[in-house]
């Protein structure tokens, strides 16, 4: 009997994924095992309890596993894939396979077909696959140069309109919300902890702004409509990249959703789906979300 391994490892938790062939015998989700998010001893401890969850589940010493597959974000930078590497080989047996998060997301879905997925949660990534299984790509760049629509974008995106709505003396509750959050007193507090150097992890910020978006706060339904029709605009540019691969054959591909944005926050999500509709007359974006851990579980069992 073969056994095999979907790990989603893009996101501020993880989750583990144990089957054979055809069956899914156990899930487990732990803290982060992003080396860009924590430390390398946490990262493991965070492993190791994942994979002891999965064992105590089903009873399968991991390292009986046949094939792992993991999806992460930064799987091209080395402190993520070199740690991941080490850190599989050392409590996991078989094949290890890295690769995207929003790749493993896509295979949820499309099972290795066409479509186009947008990812949102404390970051962002937008990627299309061809009938001809080209993968293309649109943002995902991390939370300085990019992650538009993310949690992270929602954080700062709203401390920054906050303070500019302050400049042009219009009405937000934003920046009050996030100086009582941070258990700041004053409003020149939350300017210096917002500047510091690390900065703070602005995504914490996110469900605020969206409690102040539901409730009416004109800046910070602003906040979440930008983010939205950011996503829109990464999606279009990758269904253009699909179109000029496939010419002739083209049709608009469907469109799935993943992340704790996109499936949480009906404000962002609208949005998108409104800009997208706009763009392509007759888009069909899909309602229910990516289960990307189920999509590392197929891609495990697909091999490289």
């Amino acid at each position: 009997m073969a056994y095999f391994l979907g790990v989603d490892a893009g996101g501020t938790k993880a989750e583990f994924v144990l089957g054979d062939e055809t069956r899914e015998l156990g899930r487990a989700r732990m803290a982060t095992l992003k080396r860009m998010k924590t430390d390398a001893p946490t990262a493991e401890a965070n492993l190791q309890s994942g994979l002891n969850a999965l064992r105590e589940a089903t009873g399968l010493d991991p390292r009986a596993v046949t094939r792992t597959c993991v999806g992460t974000a930064g799987e091209t930078v080395p402190l993520v894939t070199d740690w991941l590497r080490q850190a599989f080989a050392q409590y996991v047996g078989g094949e290890l396979l890295l690769v995207g998060d929003v790749e493993i997301a896509l295979d949820s879905v499309f099972a290795g077909g066409r479509g186009v997925l947008v990812l949102a949660g404390t970051g962002s990534n937008v990627a299309g696959r061809t009938a001809a299984g080209d993968v293309v790509r649109a943002g995902g760049w991390g939370p300085a140069l990019a992650d538009q629509g993310s949690g992270h974008f929602l954080g700062l995106e709203g401390l920054r309109r906050g303070f500019l709505a302050r400049d042009e003396g219009r009405s937000t509750q934003l920046l009050d919300a996030a100086r009582k959050f941070w258990h700041l007193e004053t409003l020149e507090s939350l300017v210096e902890y917002a500047n510091a150097n690390p900065a703070p992890d602005y995504s914490q910020l996110a469900p605020g702004v969206v409690a102040l978006a539901d409730q009416g706060d004109p800046v910070a339904r602003q906040v979440v409509q930008q983010g939205g029709r950011d996503l829109a605009m990464l999606a279009g540019l990758v269904i253009e990249r699909m179109r000029a691969l496939e010419e002739a054959e083209f049709v608009i591909p469907r469109v799935a959703i993943a992340g704790s944005i996109l499936e949480r926050v009906a404000g962002v999500r609208e949005a998108m789906t409104q800009a997208l509709e706009h763009m392509y007359a007759g888009i069909q974006v899909l309602r229910e979300p990516a289960d990307p851990a189920a999509g590392a579980l197929w891609r495990a069992r697909k091999g490289a």
